[in-house]
């Protein structure tokens, strides 16, 4: 007796773990920041401060926080990684 994975059927396999739904995911979030960063010529930005009426500066902003919080879980995943046998007696 062989155990079928998930995997091998991908009819049965979850929508949103099928590589053409994740691609549609993609090219809908790349189509959503394109049509933002558009609007942001269409529509005059006026920010508060010298540096937040940057085109695109919303847009860099989450990128940039994005890794910054990368690098900080990378970094703290030193200090609290356990070894693979922590829970073995």
């Amino acid at each position: 007796m062989t155990d079928k994975h998930e995997s091998d059927h991908p009819e049965t396999e979850h929508w949103l773990a099928r590589p053409e739904t994740i691609r549609k995911l993609w090219l809908a979030l790349i189509a959503a920041l394109v049509l933002l960063l558009a609007a942001e010529l269409v529509f005059p930005h006026h920010g508060h401060f010298w540096f937040d009426g940057i085109f695109g500066f919303g847009a860099w902003l989450g990128f940039s926080a994005c890794v910054v919080l990368v690098i900080a879980a990378k970094g703290l995943s030193v200090f609290l990684k356990r070894p693979d046998t922590y829970y073995d007696d």
